[in-house]
């Protein structure tokens, strides 16, 4: 594994500038996506093929907080004990190294978009709360006295924290504070449950804005979002009440109107697997032109996924042109781990063989071409 080069980059809080468009569509809406990205590239490091990885990973990796570490697999089975804790314990250690910090300082460095638009949505509800709190006493003024639940009571988690805790107090909090921080808790354990709503879309508008921010590539290619593939060059309209199909992202070369699809899915899955297929057959039937790239760009960690899209076919012709991780070094570290949890059988020698062949390449591999293609 080539020892990767550092940032070591500190992005500023956002602003609230375009306040009004970001509460239009909300904290997870594509405006506020589109406005913390842009934030964030406005302070980063240059944006080049070598470190485009580090940025994808800055802005959406987080840290699995029933382990502590940075998450690359499905969280039962990265649990103390099970073979993927071991994994993740090595690729923890190696990303922290190669984002020049150390693995306690790992979760400052990560996450940034997760982060940004939840405390958005945790100020826009405390401001809601307060808002309706008025109404709220009218409401529960017919039944004073009478021992009703506050709201966000919860005396069970009341109870672990005061026996947890209760050896360092000098004083037993009181009920209102106890309530107040057991409401703390619940919304910061919400909060983590909404992070599949950024997570798709935010890992398409962040490649994206890595494609605009080299500029070779912006210069080279017309890049879309999410566009219907008839607005395409190249790709014939839909039929009569026919659902246009869409893609997650496609580049249009301007020298020649070459064509490249791009699927961006964080985490490859059995359903997703089946999709890709399905997609490809509906991207081929509506090809008019002399062919299109079709990639899969990824940060799937599983060994037998990341192989199987390698392979994936249609009709005897591969799916896919190329298949892009985000940094195969992760992988490889995590299937490197000390405490004997790697090996070289099954889906971690055909990723390897992949990878040797350049059937399977990282994002800096993919980024490169893309600016040195003709």
């Amino acid at each position: 594994m080539t020892q990767p080069e550092r940032t070591g980059q500190q992005i500023p809080e956002p602003g609230a500038a375009g306040e009004a468009r970001r509460r239009a569509e909300g904290p997870f809406g594509e405006a506020n996506r589109a406005q913390l990205l842009e934030h964030y590239f406005a302070g980063a490091d240059e944006v080049t093929p070598a470190i485009a990885w580090q940025h994808a990973y800055r802005l959406l990796l987080w840290i699995d907080r029933s382990i502590g570490l940075a998450h690359c697999y499905e969280s039962d089975k990265c649990q103390p004990g099970r073979p993927w804790y071991a994994r993740s314990l090595a690729f923890h250690g190696w990303l922290a190294g190669a984002l020049g910090t150390s693995p306690a300082g790992l979760a400052k460095e990560v996450d940034l978009l997760f982060r940004w638009v939840t405390k958005d949505l945790a100020a826009r509800a405390a401001g809601r709360r307060a808002a309706l709190a008025p109404e709220a006493v009218r409401q529960r003024q017919a039944y004073a006295g009478q021992g009703f639940p506050e709201p966000g009571e919860d005396p069970e988690l009341e109870a672990i924290i005061t026996e947890a805790l209760g050896p360092w107090l000098r004083e037993r909090p009181s009920a209102e504070e106890l309530r107040q921080l057991a409401e703390r808790i619940h919304a910061h354990v919400g909060l983590e449950n909404k992070r599949k709503n950024l997570l798709g879309e935010g890992f398409e508008d962040t490649i994206a804005a890595i494609l605009r921010h080299i500029p070779s590539i912006d210069a080279a290619y017309s890049i879309h979002m999410r566009p219907r593939l008839h607005t395409l060059p190249g790709f014939y309209p839909p039929r009569e009440r026919e659902p246009p199909p869409e893609v997650d992202l496609a580049l249009v070369r301007r020298a020649n109107g070459g064509r490249t699809l791009v699927t961006c899915k964080w985490s490859v899955r059995s359903d997703r697997e089946r999709q890709f297929g399905a997609d490809f057959l509906t991207y081929t039937g509506k090809d008019q032109a002399d062919g299109f790239d079709y990639v899969l760009v990824t940060n799937e960690f599983d060994p037998a996924r990341l192989a199987a899209a390698c392979v994936n076919r249609r009709e005897n012709a591969l799916i896919f042109s190329d298949v892009v991780h985000v940094n195969l070094d992760g992988p490889l570290a995590a299937y490197s781990s000390p405490a004997g949890a790697g090996g070289e059988r099954g889906g971690i020698a055909r990723v390897r063989a992949h990878a040797a062949s350049g059937r399977l390449t990282s994002l800096s591999t993919w980024l490169s071409n893309l600016a040195d293609g003709p």
